[in-house]
């Protein structure tokens, strides 16, 4: 089955207990929730509005048929992590004042900034409780707020990288940006893998691996991202070319090219507010292009070494290989 058809296999399974969880939030609540993952419209009316891929919930799910289980046997993983990844971008599009999510009004501007903080504090309770009724639910609450905490770290760098300088001592290197990447982004997706595993029946050593192989795919991913945010088709990424450099954000490209002997010019570019265009021929050439794809191919060699040394089930471990390398098959 190639990757789409594991996503629509894995969020079939899903769908049904992630509805089953929202409807069990206050209503008002749960609409919200519902328009984020685009089930309604605002009112409540029923829409078909584009949603994430589910890819979380995809690897909660082959993480324990990899453990030998049922994929059902992951589907409460699934919807944890799901729910916890819907909590995050709430707050984050509040964060980053992102006032749209997925080619519609995000939550904050749909319903306003106090529904939407609110709404994501319950998805983040109601992800809690559905790990909390499972057997063997301490370990897996353990692991989740684990995965929470680097989650928090990793943003709340994120956020302070914006108030560092371009250049001098305490300019941003790129092995703290890997850091954050593996922090917001990598440590649901390791988590997700994992606690299907572990709700499958894995062992640690097992759980262990998939985590890992999650962490570096969030950091591949990441940079891939970055990439595109600079010099990404905007028919393809739906965001405009350069933008990425228009909102002077300090993404790997940048980082490693800021330390090439062209670096004082392409931080007086971004100080001095200058044109993008100009800015990404600068980065290109002093080879922060070139620097960004080879760190995002060293972490999906990662990640198929982490895989290659977990004892999974044949079938699923074919499975996971091909949705890792669809989630990050971005021009690499």
């Amino acid at each position: 089955m190639d990757a789409p058809g594991i996503l629509r296999r894995c969020r079939a399974l899903v769908r049904p207990a992630l509805v089953e969880a929202v409807g069990r939030m206050h209503p008002w609540v749960a609409e919200m929730a519902a328009y984020s993952f685009g089930w309604c419209e605002v009112g409540g009316a029923p829409a078909s509005a584009p949603g994430g891929k589910g890819v979380r919930q995809a690897l909660a799910v082959l993480g324990a048929e990899a453990a030998g289980a049922d994929g059902r046997d992951g589907v409460a993983a699934a919807v944890a992590v799901e729910l916890v990844h819907a909590f995050s971008l709430l707050h984050d599009d509040i964060m980053d004042a992102d006032a749209h999510r997925r080619r519609r009004p995000a939550v904050w501007k749909a319903y306003g900034t106090g529904p939407a903080v609110l709404a994501g504090d319950a998805l983040f309770a109601l992800a809690v409780e559905t790990l909390a009724v499972q057997p063997g639910a301490a370990g897996g609450v353990r692991a989740l707020s684990a995965a929470l905490g680097d989650l928090v770290t990793g943003q709340a760098d994120d956020l302070l990288f914006t108030g560092r300088p371009w250049t001098g001592p305490d300019r941003v290197r790129p092995h703290e940006y890997r850091l954050m990447a593996e922090r917001k982004t990598g440590a649901l997706l390791g988590c997700a893998a994992a606690l299907g595993a572990v709700l499958g029946g894995a062992d640690p050593a097992t759980a262990a691996a998939l985590d890992r192989a999650g962490r570096h795919l969030g950091v591949a991913f990441q940079i891939a991202d970055d990439v595109l945010g600079i010099w990404g088709d905007p028919d393809v990424t739906g965001k405009p070319v350069h933008g990425d450099l228009r909102e002077r954000k300090k993404t790997f490209p940048v980082l490693a090219a800021l330390g090439s002997p062209h670096g004082g010019r392409i931080a007086a570019l971004l100080e001095a507010g200058g044109e993008p265009e100009a800015a990404a021929a600068l980065i290109e050439e002093a080879g922060g292009r070139t620097a960004a794809l080879a760190e995002a191919r060293r972490h999906v060699a990662a990640v198929e070494a982490a895989l290659a040394g977990a004892p999974l089930a044949a079938g699923a471990a074919g499975d996971l290989r091909t949705l890792l390398g669809h989630v990050v098959r971005r021009d690499l």
